[in-house]
């Protein structure tokens, strides 16, 4: 199984709602995995298993609040896409409602 370092803003939806899932009220000291990298420099990481790999999400202060605002994030993009095809559903049916005249329906005669 592979082991994939990865910063929080780089994940993909399916891999952040693992990682919403594994740690919905946040993480604590004891999910914290330790790394040294070849430079000397240390990171700090969570751990996310899915079915082909084991991420490690590096840390950082905005890492919390991405876990904290997460759910109310994705609310907002559904509601927005969900308002967006609301639109897209009434600007086709205002043109395909058979209940509106055509031109063709319309009398030559009361024009002139």
């Amino acid at each position: 199984m592979k082991r994939i370092l990865i910063d929080y803003k780089k994940l993909d939806h399916k891999v952040a709602a693992v990682l919403i899932d594994s740690y919905p009220y946040g993480y604590g000291d004891e999910d914290i995995i330790t790394l040294k990298k070849p430079n000397g420099e240390i990171i700090e990481a969570v751990e996310v298993k899915t079915d082909d790999a084991i991420y490690l999400v590096k840390i950082s202060k905005s890492l919390s609040k991405f876990i904290s605002n997460f759910e109310e994030n994705i609310e907002k993009e559904l509601e927005k896409n969900v308002n967006e095809e609301a639109v897209l559903d009434s600007e086709e049916n205002e043109f395909n409602n058979p209940e509106l005249e055509s031109d063709t329906d319309l009398e030559t005669d009361s024009l002139y």
